[in-house]
Parts: C-alpha cells; sequence; structure tokens
C-alpha cells in the first residue's frame, strides 16, 4: 500500500490525494471544495492565478471541519516581464501571500509554492520572501512549481535552503525520470498535476488548449488502449489508473472533478495495486515534455 501522506519536513505531512482547483471559478469554488471535503479530500490545492481563493476559503471554513484538519496548499505567482507584469521581488511575495491569506480567511497556508520559475534575476529574491514567511509561520511549509534542477541549484548557490516539494505534470506520457531523481536525492517532494492528460475528455475539458495534444486524442480514445485494459483488469476507472500509477511511483496527486460520484472514484486508489507487469509497460510510454501549457512549458525558461 502507498503511504496515504508525505512528510514535508519535520512536522507537516502532506496528504497523497488533494484536490485540484484550477480553471473552477470562483463562484463553483464554493461548491465544489465543500463537496470534495465532505467526499474526504483534506487537501486543497489552489493559487493566485486561479482567482478562486475567496470560494475556496469559505468553503473550507464553512466545512464543520477543524482547520488543522485541512491541508492547503496555494501559489504565488510571480510576475512575468514577457507578458507586461511587473516581477514580484521580496516584500511583494510577502505581500501576495498575506493577500491570499485575506482571501481564505485562513491564518496560514500549509504549504505557498512559487508558481513557475519565470525571470531569473527575481527568483532570489521572490524565495527570500517565501523563507520569510515560513520564518513568520504563514506558511508551516515552502516550494516550487514548473521548477528544474538548474532553477534549484540556482537557490541552493545562493546558500537559500531547499524547497520542500515541486509540483510538476507528471502522467506516464511526461514522466521526467531525470527531474524525478533530482528531486528525490535531494530529499524535495514531487506533486503531480495534469495526472489526467492521456484520457481524451481531459483535453475535451473547458479551458484546456488542444493544440498541444491534438495527436493524442486518438491514442486515447482506442479500443485496446493499455489504460482502458487495466482499469478493466482491476475493476476500475481508466482515471483511477493513472493517478494509482503516480502514487505508486511515491507523487502526490491533485485530481480534479465536479461530479460527486468520480470525486469519490479519484480518492479511492488504496483498494487496487498496479502490478509490477503494468508498471514496466507504463514505464515505457513516456513522450518526452509536457502538454499542460498551452503558452509554453515553465520549466524550459532559463
Amino acid at each position: 500500500m502507498t503511504a496515504q501522506s508525505l512528510p514535508l519536513n519535520d512536522t507537516t505531512q502532506l496528504p497523497t490525494i488533494g484536490f485540484g482547483t484550477y480553471l473552477i471559478s470562483d463562484e463553483d469554488a464554493y461548491d465544489a471544495v465543500l463537496a470534495a471535503l465532505r467526499a474526504g479530500y483534506r487537501h486543497i490545492d489552489t493559487a493566485e492565478a486561479y482567482g478562486n481563493e475567496t470560494g475556496v476559503g469559505r468553503a473550507i471554513r464553512d466545512s464543520g471541519l477543524p482547520r488543522g484538519d485541512i491541508f492547503v496548499t496555494t501559489k504565488l505567482w510571480p510576475g512575468n516581464a514577457a507578458w507586461g507584469q511587473p516581477p514580484k521581488d521580496r516584500d511583494a511575495t510577502i505581500a501576495s501571500l498575506e493577500a491570499s491569506l485575506e482571501r481564505l480567511g485562513l491564518d496560514y497556508v500549509d504549504l505557498y509554492l512559487i508558481h513557475a520559475p519565470y525571470d531569473p534575476a527575481d527568483r532570489l529574491a521572490q524565495w527570500e520572501g517565501m523563507v520569510e514567511l515560513k520564518r513568520r509561520g504563514l506558511t508551516r511549509a515552502i516550494g516550487v512549481s514548473n521548477f528544474t534542477g538548474a532553477h534549484i541549484d540556482a537557490l541552493v548557490a545562493a546558500g537559500l535552503p531547499l524547497p520542500e516539494a515541486d509540483q510538476i505534470e507528471l502522467h506516464p506520457w511526461s514522466q521526467k525520470p531525470e527531474l524525478v531523481r533530482y528531486l528525490r536525492d535531494r530529499g524535495i517532494t514531487p506533486i503531480a498535476y495534469s495526472s489526467l492528460v492521456p484520457l481524451s475528455t481531459w483535453r475535451a475539458a473547458p479551458g484546456h488548449d488542444s493544440a498541444k495534444t491534438d495527436g493524442m486524442q486518438a491514442d486515447s480514445e482506442r479500443a485496446d488502449s493499455p489504460f482502458r485494459r487495466m482499469a478493466a483488469e482491476h475493476g476500475v476507472s481508466e482515471a483511477q489508473v493513472l493517478l494509482r500509477w503516480a502514487t505508486q511511483q511515491g507523487y502526490a496527486v491533485l485530481p480534479k472533478s465536479m461530479n460527486p460520484e468520480r470525486m469519490a472514484q479519484n480518492l479511492d486508489l488504496f483498494s487496487f495495486t498496479l502490478t509490477e507487469a503494468e508498471l514496466a509497460e507504463i514505464a515505457t510510454m513516456d513522450r518526452g515534455g509536457g502538454v499542460a501549457w498551452p503558452v509554453g512549458d515553465p520549466t524550459l525558461a532559463d
């Protein structure tokens, strides 16, 4: 059985299965997160850039659950000069979490991430701000998202502490073995997003740009799809197969659904185990880079 939580530091455990809220509007976030918490999710993942922290926070407060029972992740949007956005410095990073906490209606978050590694000259200042936020107790753990080993090495070279997590696109078609090895060698916890990319319905979901994935649609819909076969053999859904693959690799996952039945299915990942033969088959499916960022993969940034 895969662990149902993963250590971030000596005092903070990350639930292996979280509920993702990307592309859920602030208006819909309240009902979605409240339903997820009632279904049994205890990790909610949001971000400044998602624009739904107010609805997420209201659902957390109205759930009736003790604050200590819910793990909350949010993310700093660092700004990107190439998009005409002023990059955030140390003080702006601190102010951003304070604003997120006000929208969430919380005193602290459990994990705060830099959303993407834009603007190399400003990453160090942003990370200094993250370290200060943890020192102040406004977040229990700090990490990054979409960072490569080179991005993290630059933080260490500046004498700053390692991130405690890196949230990256991970699924059978984007396995990133070198980056995962790098993270594990340094005790950085990998968190997988876009776990369901190999499903045809992922690309059909509102907000997903199909430009990078049109050629994959037919593969997902094949009658002899390996994920369809594995799902039938275990009596589960294809989504559960993909999520179980990730948890068996030791990754936390962030499935999202507005359907209560699928919410429950996506939580049920520990009642079956993919075989060694199935894992070996999936290991051959890696297609290289990710597909989730329609405007360019930030892991390719300098």
